[in-house]
């Protein structure tokens, strides 16, 4: 029995100063967000203000401007950034600035809860300016109250609070920066800072320097008007900004969310390949906004095969972790992912219904990126049959629902071929019985095909089966010109298979008559758990340990080079059809847009032949 501990809890114990370093240098990873944390926090200060303004008009002070200015200043070696918010008494600057991780801004939501959505919640982002800064001063009067006071530190463990001279309301705060960072001091850095995290906060940011203070922000979010008031010009210029192209999307994808998460959402589809969709990384590019500051541009919130998609996801209430740089692995951020996803692609759906010809185009630029997620996304697979499009033998593009309306009698499966060439599959030996019983095949040239199609159990209630593997099971759907009466397989037949087999030794795996020809005298096929393209696929793989196995060679008893063979084994014996059974395999590997394995050999039994029939 555990005994109850007499000692009283202790605390901690803590050398603020390096805890401070360590906790600066860790958290953030860039720079650059000093700038970002402190306009975040400065817009939350106008906000507090405004709000409290509605109860009491008079912390406005006749002066109802709101704003925040930037005013780098060389000779000093100082940045200044200043707004005209809520300010701070001397109390709450020791209580905010004195802890590291209090939240002023956190205790203000959770006092008023119609508060406007504010940023600062974790308390940790005004210390980020040390990482530029040696020496910190923030300047403060809180609106209504006529005390001005200031913070001072050095970020080294320690700070003091005095009285300062009378200021204007709000917070001035004043970074004496560091020699490795007086480019903090040049305007163009500063707008391109603030341009990069910082150009959609609500209220103006102003650049002071010499001459008028310029507004270096847009101050507005495109994704956070009501969709209704967005203009199709509005959209492409948005979208030019984002993909750096001229061009308009091909879909829009606006909306906003609400409930138990709640956030805006603004996605495009591009109308032409961005240069990195096959990048190795297969990073998405979607911009993660928090309350319409910039946090990141690879948040992942869309799966990789949605990468191509362009636009902003900006939360009221995204959990992340201390430096909002990396979203943190919960089942909140989990549901957003989800909720969007699946919009995206039910937006893909509705468009492939109703816009055809325009969803053709999306479908020709990315459907074999989509198709990953065919492979990858088993809990959207569904989803994603219903937006795919696929060439078959007697269609251009067509969906699994289509090809399902389209069976024939008796048919009981999906059938597909794959091939690294579009053309190649269309030709293919493999598809002749096939198409002499209507039946439909898709052609999968698509490098993921080969992997997607063995993972996937079917498509309502259909499996999905290779032309070119394991046995036609074409028993039960007649051909449109069957002949009854024509003998498939023969005493002949089965001495010259035998004869076939005895040749090619190692060379196939097995030789039979085949259910799939009509046309043409042979085929190769595949017996094993693969399908030659993935095969062929796999064994380029560096130590993947897949290698192209040996194949079935199928012979087609009816085809007049078969019934010669059979004639002239009978009459000459096994050794004068043993040419002609390497060349049959090679034509049939030929076919397939194989290497012969032997070209050599190839071209002197083929010599040979000639010779006899010509000499």
């Amino acid at each position: 029995m555990t005994k109850e501990p007499k000692s009283k809890p202790q605390e901690f114990q803590a050398e603020v100063g390096k805890l401070l370093h360590m906790m600066v240098h860790s958290v953030y990873s860039d720079r650059d967000v000093f700038l970002r944390e402190l306009i975040s926090n400065a817009s939350d200060a106008l906000d507090k203000l405004r709000y409290d303004a509605i109860a009491k008009p008079e912390l406005l002070e006749q002066d109802p401007t709101l704003g925040i200015t930037i005013t780098p200043h060389k000779a000093a070696k100082t940045l200044t950034i200043a707004d005209s918010g809520i300010g701070m008494s001397a109390k709450e600057l020791t209580e905010n600035l004195g802890t590291i991780a209090k939240s002023g801004t956190q205790k203000f939501i959770e006092k008023a809860k119609d508060a406007p959505q504010l940023i600062g919640q974790f308390g940790v982002g005004f210390y980020a300016s040390f990482m530029v800064s040696g020496d910190v001063e923030v300047f403060s009067r809180k609106a209504g109250a006529k005390a001005c006071n200031v913070w001072r530190s050095k970020g080294e463990g320690t700070f003091t609070v005095d009285e300062a001279e009378k200021a204007n309301r709000g917070t001035r705060i004043v970074l004496h920066l560091r020699d490795d960072a007086l480019d903090y001091l040049e305007p163009w850095k500063i707008e391109a800072v603030v341009k990069t995290y910082s150009d959609h906060i609500t209220h103006p940011i102003m650049l002071a320097g010499e001459g008028e203070p310029k507004q270096i922000n847009s101050a507005s979010a495109i994704w956070m008007q009501p969709k209704a008031n967005v203009t199709p010009e509005q959209h492409k210029e948005f979208f030019g900004q984002l993909s750096h192209t001229t061009d308009a999307p091909a879909l829009t994808v606006h909306y906003r969310a609400e409930g138990k998460q709640e956030y805006n959402v603004l996605l495009y589809v591009p109308s032409e390949r961005p240069f990195d969709l096959y990048d190795a990384e297969r990073k998405g590019r979607q911009k993660l906004y928090v309350k319409r500051v910039f946090i990141a541009d690879d948040a992942a919130l869309l799966p990789p095969y949605l990468r191509f998609v362009r636009g902003v996801i900006d939360s009221s209430d995204m959990p992340l972790n201390l430096s909002r740089e990396m979203l943190q692995n919960n089942p909140d951020v989990a549901a957003i992912r989800k909720a969007v996803t699946n919009r995206v692609l039910q937006e893909l759906k509705k468009m492939g219904e109703n816009e055809a010809a325009t969803f053709s185009k999306i479908w020709e630029l990315f459907g074999p990126v989509i198709k990953e997620g065919l492979y990858e996304d088993w809990e959207r697979r569904d989803a994603l049959f219903e937006v795919a499009r696929f060439k078959s033998t007697t269609r251009a593009a067509i969906t699994l629902k289509e090809y399902i309306a389209g069976l024939q009698e008796n048919q009981t499966a999906i059938y597909y071929l794959t091939a690294e060439d579009a053309a190649k599959a269309a030709a293919s030996p493999q598809l002749e019985g096939y198409k002499s019983r209507d039946i439909e095949v898709l052609l999968l040239t698509d490098p993921v095909d080969s992997f997607w199609v063995r993972t996937a159990m079917g498509f309502e209630g259909k499996p999905f089966k290779s032309v070119s593997q394991g046995a036609a099971d074409l028993d039960l759907i007649k051909p449109k010109d069957e002949k009854p009466d024509e003998p498939h397989e023969t005493a002949e037949t089965a001495t010259l298979i035998a004869a076939f087999k005895q040749a090619l030794g190692t060379r196939v795996s097995d030789v039979r008559i085949s259910k799939r020809l009509t046309d043409s005298a042979c085929c190769i096929v595949n017996d094993g758990k693969m399908d030659r393209t993935l095969e062929k696929l796999l064994s380029r793989q560096k130590d993947s340990g897949v290698s192209v196995s040996a194949p079935v060679l199928e012979i087609n008893p009816s085809h007049g080079l078969i019934k010669a063979l059979s004639a002239t084994l009978n009459s000459k014996g096994a050794a004068a059809v043993e040419d002609a059974a390497h060349l049959l395999l090679d034509q049939a590997t030929l076919l397939e847009g194989e290497v012969v394995a032997d070209p050599t050999a190839f071209a002197k039994r083929l010599d040979a032949m000639m010779a006899k029939a010509f000499g």
